[in-house]
C-alpha cells in the first residue's frame, strides 16, 4: 500500500490553477453516495496553497460528449495563461452502445485528445495527458484483466506526437492493484455493506473509495514528480 507524509512544499507568490478533465474515477462525489471519491477530489490535499483545484469531470462524460455539452468551452474560456489541464478519458469512450458517447481509439478519440492539448496551449496553459485507471477486474491467474482495449495506447500515441506530459494511471495502477491482490483491493473500490440507500451494498469495481482515490491521487502527483513537470514545486513531498 502507498503511504503518504505531507510536508511542505516550496512556497511561491505566482499562483495558477489545475483543471480536471474526465469522468466519474475523477470527479467531486456528493455526500449521498459516501465513500464513493473521485481521485482528482482530492488532489488538492496534496498540493501547497499556491495551486487550486478546479475540477470539472464528470460523471457519465467521455470525449465526446464533454466537448458536446460544453463542457470543454467552460474550461477553456476560464483558462489562464500559466495553468494547467490534467486530461482522462477513456472509461466511457469504450461504450459503443452509446452514439452521444463513444469515440472510436484512433479516430474521434485520438482528435478530441489533440483538439483538447492544442486548444490548451493556444491559451498559455500546460496540458498533461492520463491513461484511465484501471478496473478491479481480476482473472482466474490472480492477476487484473485489461478491460481499457486500445485508448490507453491512443493517449499515449497523442502524448508522443505533441510532446505531451503523460502520466500512465493504467500502469501505475495496475501495478498498484496486482500488488494489493483480488481480495485487499476491494477497499480501494466501492464495495460498501447494505444501508438504507443502498440495500443490496456495492460491488463496484470501477470508482473509488476515499482511500483509494487517495492513494491514486499519491501516484499521479508522484509521478509529476518525478517527472519534473512545471508545477513540482508545489506539491507537497510524498513519501513510500
Amino acid at each position: 500500500m502507498i503511504g503518504a507524509v505531507l510536508l511542505s512544499g516550496c512556497q511561491d507568490k505566482k499562483t495558477f490553477a489545475i483543471y480536471t478533465i474526465g469522468d466519474s474515477t475523477m470527479a467531486n462525489k456528493k455526500a449521498e453516495v459516501y465513500p464513493e471519491t473521485g481521485w482528482c477530489q482530492v488532489l488538492g490535499d496534496y498540493l501547497n496553497e499556491s495551486v487550486t483545484v478546479r475540477n470539472h469531470a464528470v460523471n457519465g462524460r467521455s470525449s465526446k460528449s464533454f466537448i458536446d455539452e460544453g463542457r470543454w468551452k467552460s474550461v477553456l474560456d476560464s483558462l489562464k495563461k500559466g495553468d494547467f489541464v490534467f486530461i482522462q478519458f477513456g472509461h466511457n469512450d469504450e461504450k459503443e452502445y452509446d452514439k452521444t458517447r463513444y469515440t472510436t481509439p484512433f479516430g474521434t478519440y485520438t482528435a478530441n485528445l489533440e483538439k483538447f492539448v492544442n486548444e490548451t496551449r493556444d491559451k498559455g496553459a500546460t496540458p498533461i495527458l492520463f491513461t484511465p485507471i484501471v478496473r478491479r477486474k481480476f482473472g482466474k491467474n490472480g492477476k487484473l484483466t485489461d478491460t481499457h482495449g486500445e485508448y490507453p495506447v491512443a493517449t499515449r500515441k497523442v502524448a508522443k506526437k505533441l510532446n505531451v506530459p503523460l502520466v500512465d494511471l493504467q500502469v501505475l495502477t495496475e501495478k498498484w492493484v496486482n500488488s494489493l491482490g483480488d481480495e485487499p483491493s476491494k477497499t480501494m473500490y466501492l464495495w460498501t455493506s447494505p444501508n438504507k440507500r443502498f440495500p443490496e451494498g456495492r460491488k463496484d469495481d470501477t470508482h473509488l473509495s476515499v482511500e483509494g482515490a487517495r492513494e491514486v491521487a499519491i501516484l499521479a502527483l508522484r509521478e509529476c514528480k518525478r517527472q519534473n513537470l512545471d508545477f513540482s514545486n508545489r506539491i507537497k513531498i510524498i513519501h513510500q
